[in-house]
């Protein structure tokens, strides 16, 4: 039977190689979902609105129909409306990736950006590659991660163990033996 010492440091080492891309990829796009509401680039920022929502689902599309930029003609062409009523706020995602920001009040445009949280977020979970990548890499590479954590811990605690062995053998070799009680 193989040492567990070194299946286990080689289990540790291959299974670092086999998930090192995927998990590099999890890793930055995390990162940079982290800090979607700091970071511009990743996801405009929310501006707030003037009233409470007093626009119909007609007036919002008429509204973003006139951004060029945002690519929308009708609501096949847009991906989400997200109604934020303590901001005062609408904002209209197409497919097209371009955020369009009006005031829930007066229907005016407070912004247009692109917006690539959702790009990243898709990254992040495999999504983007197909569903079944979801399942069959994405997992797996979790999966792994998992067993890189636990092989991870038992390679940091083994050497502290094997000292406080090693010390506890020295104190036992360096103590004092009791001697034979003399015979009369």
């Amino acid at each position: 039977m193989p040492n567990p010492r070194v299946w286990n440091r080689k289990l540790h080492r291959w299974g670092s190689a086999a998930i090192a891309l995927p998990f590099l990829l999890v890793l930055c796009t995390g990162l940079l979902l982290q800090v979607k509401k700091q970071v511009t680039w990743v996801q405009p920022p929310e501006h707030r609105g003037t009233g409470a929502p007093a626009l119909t689902l007609p007036d919002v599309l008429a509204r973003v129909q006139a951004v060029p930029e945002a690519g929308i003609r009708t609501w096949d062409d847009v991906d989400r409306v997200d109604v934020r009523p303590g901001k005062k706020l609408i904002k209209v995602i197409g497919h097209s990736r371009w955020e369009v920001q009006l005031d829930a009040a007066t229907g005016a445009v407070l912004q247009t950006a692109y917006r690539r949280s959702d790009l990243i977020e898709q990254l992040h979970d495999g999504s983007f590659f197909a569903d079944a990548a979801k399942t069959w890499v994405f997992l797996p590479v979790a999966v792994v991660v998992l067993g890189l954590w636990v092989t991870g811990i038992y390679l940091f605690l083994l050497p502290i163990r094997q000292r406080r062995l090693n010390a506890r053998a020295a104190t036992a070799r360096s103590a004092p033996r009791p001697r034979p009680a003399a015979r009369a």
